[in-house]
């Protein structure tokens, strides 16, 4: 017996509500269209309580973290769509940079502009950056702190030579300095957004338990996390969501 007998109906419903029109057959492979569509528009995206656009800020993270761009096109479109504002899928792509790195950012970016342009969205997008050349430590230890206090510089403190300060310094100034003040996003947001990045990355065990602590401290409970689990598992598999759903679990704020 099915546990959701109406999900060839709800997966209809909800993926009109994103892309504007109805599902159509697939030519090529109906079988594997139907399983995917059914599960993730018929069920997965009635799992917890998050609403329809942070549920597409979450995929739009994935995709950008994976790299898979044709899907990247099509949810760019979904979310906006569904009202997500230009400045948020910007900032949400934005923010993949110190986890994935500048080229794959890159690349999502060329993704999601063609999308803004072929909608008349005018590019660049109004600026976001709020803090100035000199004030980047300074602005980014503000950010950090709260969340992480300075576990990364106690971390660092034995590495030879200039490393010690330079590199828990870099990680401030970059990291929190350049992308967590800026406008665009909540921070309960932004800090979803980055654990959903580093479940995606897989391999960031260390880094996924510092962050599901730090949402905790953001504002984001145990139930959101896992809802956003559920939302990443037809974008990146079950392997890395499980790793992640025993993290969750584990989490506390001391």
């Amino acid at each position: 017996m099915e546990t959701h007998p109406d999900r060839v109906e709800r997966a209809q419903k909800k993926y009109e509500e994103l892309f504007g029109q109805p599902i159509t057959p697939s030519p090529t492979d109906p079988e594997l269209m139907d399983i995917l569509q059914r599960f993730i528009f018929g069920e997965v995206f009635y799992v917890g309580s998050l609403d329809d656009r942070t549920r597409e800020l979450i995929t739009l993270t994935a995709l950008t973290t994976i790299q898979t761009l044709p899907q990247l096109t099509a949810h760019t479109n979904a979310a906006l769509h569904i009202g997500v504002a230009p400045i948020q899928i910007r900032e949400v792509v934005y923010q993949c940079a110190p986890f994935i790195g500048f080229p794959k950012v890159l690349n999502a970016l060329d993704a999601v502009n063609k999308v803004f342009e072929s909608r008349g969205i005018k590019l660049p997008l109004e600026s976001q950056a709020t803090v100035r050349e000199g004030e980047r430590f300074e602005k980014g230890r503000e950010q950090q702190a709260p969340l992480y206090g300075d576990a990364m510089k106690q971390n660092m403190r034995t590495l030879p030579g200039e490393f010690a300060e330079t590199i828990p310094r870099l990680l401030t100034e970059s990291g929190f300095g350049d992308f967590y003040t800026r406008k665009g996003l909540d921070l309960k947001t932004r800090e979803l957004m980055i654990f959903c990045g580093l479940v995606a990355l897989g391999g960031t065990e260390r880094q996924m338990a510092s962050h599901a602590v730090g949402n905790l401290k953001a504002g984001n409970s145990k139930e959101t996390l896992l809802a956003a689990m559920v939302q990443l598992y037809p974008y990146i598999g079950f392997p890395r969501v499980s790793n992640a759903i025993n993290i969750i679990k584990d989490a506390k704020i001391d």
